[in-house]
């Protein structure tokens, strides 16, 4: 019969396995339910993790109180996962069943060792998980026996052993203090009552949980400290239990006693021998660790206690190589010297029992050996090896062994892998941490530093990028000289240090210094240059240079054969430059200088191709007595100014004026040539007093005449005339080009012309012009196919579509009706317009009367 239910969902996003742990914990201890809550949070990590992790769903969770039990479901919604792989199962039915290396199926293997009973069950379109934990049966009687011992062997107290009893409530405030606590820790009650525990308490700094974390678990035991009234310390141990009142107030009780008295609180952590525990501590291989350690100091007590933990008399912890098919000894306590450290093996010793991605027991070395060299010579015979796994990709393996056969067992190996799993992680991340400073990661810095500096060809930019890959990774500090045209000094171009606020001292007294020379085209070579002039200048002992020097290096940067600059990189006072970091400097440099040609060239290139293209635009557009003229352009491709597509308006004689439009066939450099040739022969051709027809057939004969070079070309062109009556005239002729629009006064719009051949395919041509008159307050819209071929998918903008867009410009200037369409333009796609792109309107503005 179910007596109490807390359900709750939680969606697929990496924080909800935490969400969930919490959940699970609060529901349970607010059932008054401690005993089971570690199981059962355990348990419920791991399948939930499972679901918003490795299914991507969400995962509801579902507690339900029972008379005898606990049960617990979580459901996700991506049934088809593989099932745990208990035993060996055939090849072929390898689709059902999970990766043994991997870690999914984890959550059942778990729910198998530590559930009372447990289930799947499916459903359409989810699957729920469901176990069960027994609660334990409050029996009097003794729950921890040891043997009898020898009065030589029991613990021994200086003095009358006074046990603290401290009550704290919710918040961690002061309760209860009874007349022990007072003979221990020298404070009245009066003093103590209210305040805070923290103010008392000195707790360890290690990377497990703080005072606050936990005083909210439901038992707690171990060491720590607290401050007497004289200011001193005094190492307690304690036990902590928190509990509920009739009110449902949550306190926490703690006795306590001295260190040395710890055995009158301690739970005992062995069984007798041949014997198991009744409920097996976990274990934590990383208590007693402090804060900020490096890796060899937290390998090394790991294998301390885990050695210590499971009464071994061996233990080792191996890590794999970058490559991840060899283990390295990186920790080792308990063997012989020549097995400590740094000794490798391979990672597959190709048995199949000795697989170190799996959990294995070995009873006796003796009868089997072992594959893992470690041992040899050890005269170890029981041994217990765990995978160090993150993500499913094996990291190290952690063993543990004894000189007695038959030691261990797969309840043994159940916890410490679970120690294991935890610890895999914090190895993980402080290897990565070390990893950044060591040459083994210098590829990763490298492919890095490659993608960045190939991700811009702005010459500052690179400058730029070429120092902040080096600082900090590399030095404290780095300078960039470039060298100048024609055998010149290379000059300081860029000035970097981690600390913000030296920049400017650095940069002084690097303009201070003659820049080094060019040298070698290869190597690292030490340059004392800037120390020298700081002592010569008497600057050696300025606050602004204080710490600031230490070892300086020079690299040359070298890119086709030639020294183009020079990389500088400068330590701190007292710290030199490892053989490691000089190596990744120098792969760096090359890199950088590379990179650093690479941008001069193209800026070069850029600012010659501009000059170019700039002298193909037209010159600023001349004013038209009542005619409003503008024009939007846009080339395609980077760094080009102009193109394919091409506009142009100049006076032909007095009062008459020349337009045109026009798209030479393709983009870039290439079609700007034709470009060049078309604009500059309409005009020539135009102030001959050609009429329309005739100016685009010679225009026709010349395109023709480049050959090869030739280009086909869509073309409007036309002359305009102002009329005394306030409208305008045009003459036009529209070879092959997208037909132009006329917007009239009442939102109505027409075509304006009518196809007519393109330019540049056939050598004889019809042409003929075509008369139109606009009106005041009309407008006539002229386009490339820029604007009217914009797609996006399979969508175009085409004729129609721009015709709307013109309705809506009644009332308009020329400036609007052109920025108004290039934003129907780019609006259209998300992605940047692929093709050149022009835009000329003309608008007759309305005659204002008095």
């Amino acid at each position: 019969m179910v007596t109490a239910r807390a359900a709750a969902t939680f969606e697929p996003v990496g924080r909800s396995a935490s969400a969930a742990r919490s959940f699970v914990r609060d529901a349970l201890l607010g059932w008054g339910l401690p005993e089971v809550v570690d199981d059962a949070v355990v348990l419920v990590s791991e399948l939930v993790t499972n679901a918003v992790v490795h299914a991507g769903t969400a995962a509801e969770v579902c507690c339900l109180r029972e008379a005898d039990t606990v049960r617990i479901e979580v459901t996700d919604h991506h049934p088809e996962r593989g099932l745990p792989t208990f035993a060996d199962v055939p090849a072929t039915a390898s689709d059902h069943y999970a990766d043994p290396d991997g870690e999914g199926g984890r959550g059942l293997l778990m729910c198998a060792a530590l559930a009372e009973r447990w289930g799947v069950e499916y459903g359409a379109g989810r699957k729920t998980v469901w176990f069960r934990l027994a609660l334990p049966a409050h029996v009097a009687g003794t729950r921890y026996a040891v043997p009898a011992t020898p009065g030589s062997e029991l613990p021994s107290s200086s003095g009358p052993v006074h046990v603290a009893v401290v009550q704290l409530d919710d918040d961690g405030r002061v309760l209860a203090w009874n007349p022990d606590a007072e003979a221990l820790f020298q404070h009245p009650a009066d003093t103590v009552l209210g305040r805070p525990w923290a103010d008392l308490a000195v707790w360890p700094q290690t990377p497990g949980l703080g005072l606050a974390a936990t005083l909210r678990l439901a038992r707690w035991e171990g060491g720590y400290a607290l401050r007497r009234a004289d200011g001193s310390t005094v190492d307690v141990y304690g036990v902590q239990v928190r509990l509920r009142d009739t009110d449902g107030t949550p306190s926490a009780l703690c006795l306590l006693v001295l260190d040395d008295d710890r055995a009158v609180l301690r739970s005992p952590a062995r069984a007798l021998p041949g014997e198991k525990p009744e409920t097996a501590a976990r274990l934590d291989l990383l208590a007693g660790l402090g804060s900020g350690e490096d890796l060899d100091t937290m390998l090394q007590h790991t294998v301390e206690r885990a050695r210590d933990l499971l009464d071994a008399d061996a233990a080792y912890l191996l890590l794999t190589t970058d490559d991840e098919t060899e283990f390295e000894v990186r920790a080792a306590t308990g063997l012989t010297s020549g097995h400590r450290r740094h000794s490798r093996f391979p990672v597959d010793t190709g048995n199949r029992y000795d697989s170190p991605r799996l959990p294995s027991v070995h009873e006796d070395l003796v009868s089997r050996p072992t594959g893992l060299p470690v041992l040899g010579g050890s005269g170890m015979r029981s041994l217990l090896t765990v995978p160090l796994k993150v993500e499913g990709r094996l990291i190290g393996s952690l063993g543990i062994a004894t000189a007695a056969p038959g030691r261990y067992d797969n309840e043994d190996a159940l916890r410490l892998q679970f120690a294991a799993d935890r610890l895999a992680l914090a190895v993980e991340s402080t290897r990565l941490t070390e990893l950044e400073r060591l040459r083994r990661g210098s590829l990763s810095f490298l492919v890095e530093a490659s993608d960045l500096l190939a991700g811009t060809l702005e010459h500052e930019q690179t400058l730029a990028l070429m120092a902040q890959m080096a600082v900090p990774t590399l030095s404290s500090w780095c300078a960039v000289y470039t060298n100048g045209d024609h055998g010149a000094a290379a000059s300081l171009a860029f000035v970097l240090h981690e600390d913000e606020d030296r920049i400017d001292p650095l940069r002084a007294l690097l303009d201070k210094t003659p820049a080094p020379d060019a040298g070698p085209t290869h190597g690292a070579r030490f340059w004392t240059a800037p120390t020298d002039t700081a002592r010569g200048n008497g600057l050696a002992d300025s606050p602004d240079l204080s710490g600031l020097l230490g070892e300086t290096v020079v690299l040359p940067l070298t890119a086709r054969n030639r020294v183009i600059g020079l990389f500088v990189l400068g330590t701190p006072t007292g710290v030199r430059f490892r053989q490691e970091v000089l190596e990744l400097a120098e792969d760096l440099s090359r890199r950088a200088a590379l990179a650093l040609d690479n941008s001069r060239l193209y800026s070069e290139r850029t600012a010659t191709s501009q000059a170019l293209q700039r002298s193909l635009l037209p010159p600023d557009l001349p004013e038209i007595p009542g005619v409003e003229v503008d024009v939007y352009y846009q080339a395609a491709g980077e760094g080009n100014e102009v193109g394919g597509d091409f506009y142009d308006l100049f006076p032909i004689r007095e009062g008459t004026y020349g337009f045109a439009i026009g798209d030479v066939c393709g983009t870039g450099p290439e079609a700007a040539s034709v470009t060049g040739l078309a604009r500059h022969s309409l005009r020539l051709l135009a102030r001959e007093g050609l009429d329309a027809p005739q100016v685009l057939s010679r225009l026709n004969t010349a395109i023709l005449d480049e050959g090869s070079r030739s280009r086909f070309l869509t073309l409007l062109y036309g002359e305009l005339t102002p009329l005394p009556d306030g409208s305008t005239e045009l003459s036009l002729v529209c070879a092959g080009h997208p037909l132009p629009l006329r917007l009239r006064t009442d939102g109505q719009v027409d075509r304006a012309a009518t196809p007519q051949p393109l330019l540049g395919v056939m050598e004889d041509l019809e042409l003929t012009a075509e008369r139109l008159v606009l009106l005041p307050g009309e407008v006539l819209l002229c386009v490339t196919d820029g604007v009217t071929e914009r797609r996006e998918g399979r969508r175009m903008l085409g004729d129609d579509g721009l015709a709307e867009v013109l309705t809506g410009c009644t009332g308009l200037t020329a400036g609007a009706v052109a920025m108004r369409v290039q934003r129907a333009v780019e609006r259209f796609a998300p992605e940047p317009p692929s093709d050149d792109m022009a835009i000329l309107t003309l608008r007759v503005p309305t005659q204002r009367t008095a």
